[in-house]
């Protein structure tokens, strides 16, 4: 465990050559390496295109198991650089099976644990549920030698339940790997509301439990495949300490940059703000509700 994190954020394009993403990745993981990141977080499905935009079968072949490809790559990486990696993966557990799952790999090149991503959208470009079976490890951070992660994926990210589990199970910081845009034809003042509305709710998550956020989101315009607009995903990566507050916050190229968390001071600031101790955990039963008629 460590209390001074250095936590290195890679924000990419992609494109449709999934050996040319792979070693682009494997330099900027070299590169954040170089400057000191204990911890390196992935975008969501970094490896090729956001191919949920259309339900497509062909698409499947995309999915490799776990122990595969990209876990044997990243993992002798991990190992050689000496960091931990989280990646996020389209995972085949079987045949018709698929999740989407974020992996993580310690610094010796095991896979300390995967988490399934939990909350699955269905709308129009992120036709996800055609292709992932919602998760079932359930909200279980995972333990590391840099801390214990509180891993969770892009939709995962509104919702503030998720984010309290993780802190309930002892998560030292949350993380999001995201693939998250705009339609190009929104207008600007909408595109705006749906930014500051995905980094006002995750800020939530940080203050609400007293934790860091760290959220990765892809970049650059990809292409419908079917004729579409497409979708423009916007980047804007940041990184929170324990009461919202800005460590870094990225633009919409691509970048790559290290950030220091220091996680003493979720201690600090739970001490001054003790949310978890006056939580009416005697008068939430209606949670577990879809709605209250």
């Amino acid at each position: 465990m460590v209390n001074n994190l250095k936590v290195g954020v890679i924000q990419q394009t992609c494109s449709a050559d999934l050996n040319a993403n792979m070693d682009k990745t494997q330099q900027t993981i070299r590169a954040l390496a170089n400057q000191g990141a204990q911890l390196i977080v992935l975008q969501e499905l970094y490896r090729g295109l956001y191919f949920c935009q259309q339900e497509d079968v062909t698409q499947f072949d995309q999915a490799e198991p776990i122990p595969g490809p990209s876990t044997d790559v990243l993992g002798v990486l991990a190992k050689e650089l000496g960091v931990v990696i989280v990646v996020s993966l389209f995972e085949k557990r079987a045949a018709g099976l698929y999740h989407n799952t974020a992996v993580v790999l310690e610094r010796n090149g095991d896979i300390a644990g995967t988490y399934r991503k939990m909350h699955i959208p269905d709308d129009p470009g992120f036709y996800e549920k055609f292709y992932f079976t919602p998760g079932d490890k359930g909200f279980e951070p995972i333990d590391t030698s840099v801390g214990r992660l509180g891993i969770l994926v892009c939709w995962d990210q509104w919702f503030p339940e998720a984010a309290r589990l993780m802190a309930m199970a002892g998560a030292q910081v949350l993380i999001y790997p995201t693939a998250i845009g705009w339609c190009p034809s929104d207008d600007p003042a909408e595109k705006k509301r749906q930014k500051d509305a995905w980094v006002t709710v995750q800020r939530a998550h940080a203050i609400a439990n007293g934790l860091p956020v760290i959220s990765v989101n892809r970049v650059g315009h990809e292409d419908d495949p079917a004729g579409g607009e497409g979708i423009d995903f916007w980047g804007n990566s940041f990184v929170t300490g324990p009461q919202g507050e800005f460590l870094t916050e990225l633009d919409a190229t691509e970048q790559a940059q290290v950030v220091n968390i220091d996680l003493q001071r979720s201690e600090d600031v739970r001490r001054i703000w003790p949310f978890l101790r006056d939580r009416r955990i005697d008068d939430y039963q209606d949670l577990t509700k879809r709605y209250r008629d």
